[in-house]
């Protein structure tokens, strides 16, 4: 066998370790591109793993669950609902018309409250005896139905009309007593009595005094039914019929 090199064969040699130097240097190095297919495939990955979590079947949680947190709030309604009743039967004790008349009331507005409307009916009986005897058409409209407003406002103008004047002094409500609650569909409807002392005298233009006592408190009971549509946004009631008591 000749020893020697073939020329040929040292050319290919030469070319062999070029090329595997050339694929060294490139197979070493990430490119743009490389970076850019990462990125996809991470990216679906990603999307994979999500898509197999929305197709797991989420099993029963243990307490502290989020159906637990609406079992809970469900049993606090049925709690307060509980203990709104018992208020209800504890406020007219000894009266089955008149738990039954506010249990009714409150199911059809759960925000009803016996004890807070008392004091507003209260607020409401003070403002209206004080405005007639002033003659504040204003803060009458704002509290009577348009029926006895107009009775108001009548009686006022024929006052007025006489030159007469009320001098009053609202001196306290010494018993407000809820009678009854009637429901028309949706309307709810109260009668309180109100059992009041004032000190009124009706004086003519010459201030000469027509009735009542500048210097006596009188005692005075009005029966009144004030009304509220349940479905309505506006929470206030107003005064739809008086009566004097028997």
């Amino acid at each position: 066998m000749d020893s020697k090199i073939d020329i040929f064969t040292l050319i290919f040699l030469v070319l062999a370790v070029i090329i595997i130097l050339k694929l060294r240097s490139v197979l070493g190095r990430r490119t743009d591109d490389d970076e850019i297919r990462r990125q996809r495939f991470d990216e679906q990955a990603r999307t994979a793993a999500a898509e197999a979590r929305d197709k797991v079947v989420m099993m029963p949680r243990r307490p502290g669950s989020a159906t637990d947190a609406m079992a809970d709030g469900a049993a606090a309604t049925d709690t307060a609902l509980a203990d709104a009743e018992q208020k209800i039967r504890t406020f007219a004790a000894g009266n089955p018309p008149l738990i039954d008349g506010l249990l009714a009331l409150h199911r059809v507005d759960a925000t009803f409250d016996p004890e807070h409307f008392m004091l507003g009916a209260k607020q409401a009986y003070e403002m209206i005896v004080t405005s007639f005897a002033e003659g504040n058409r204003k803060t009458l409209r704002n509290l009577l139905s348009r029926e006895v407003y107009e009775g108001f406002i009548a009686a006022i103008g024929e006052r007025e009309g006489r030159g007469d004047q009320i001098d009053q002094s609202f001196v306290g409500i010494n018993k407000a007593e809820l009678m009854e609650i009637d429901m028309k569909k949706s309307t709810a409807q109260i009668t309180v009595k109100f059992v009041s002392e004032l000190i009124t005298a009706t004086r003519d233009k010459a201030g000469t005094v027509l009735a009542g006592d500048p210097k006596k408190i009188k005692e005075v009971i009005d029966i009144w039914t004030f009304a509220r549509d349940t479905t309505a946004r506006d929470p206030n009631w107003k005064l739809v019929a008086t009566q004097a008591p028997n």
